[in-house]
């Protein structure tokens, strides 16, 4: 389990690398304080503080959820919305993550 963890680590990291926005790191935090959320719920979540589509959105999320592995998704029927969970294995590891030198856009990269 431990390399798992350690794989789910680098592939976080380097996601969150690459967040010249502050978009990732956003996502990430409303789902270790939300745990569960839709697409659409996601979407109102953001837009009150940054300018971001509903696609934008919906990828983010989709990249988290397939290549991070640390989402479940869930849908009761084929007529309600996908519900994304966050792994309660990995609060822990996103907590460190995503409170460890968070950068922004305004600060400058050397």
């Amino acid at each position: 389990m431990g390399s798992i963890r350690a794989k789910i680590k680098s592939r976080v990291e380097k996601f969150l690398e690459v967040d010249s926005d502050g978009y990732r790191r956003a996502i990430l935090c409303i789902f270790i304080k939300v745990k569960k959320a839709t697409i659409d719920e996601l979407h109102e979540m953001l837009s009150s503080k940054y300018n971001v589509s509903r696609n934008t959105v919906a990828s983010m999320v989709g990249y988290i959820h397939s290549k991070l592995g640390v989402l479940r998704a869930h849908k009761e029927s084929y007529k309600t919305p996908m519900v994304y969970l966050l792994r309660e294995e990995y609060v822990d590891l996103l907590l460190k993550l995503v409170n460890s030198s968070p950068k922004t856009s305004a600060e400058p990269s050397a």
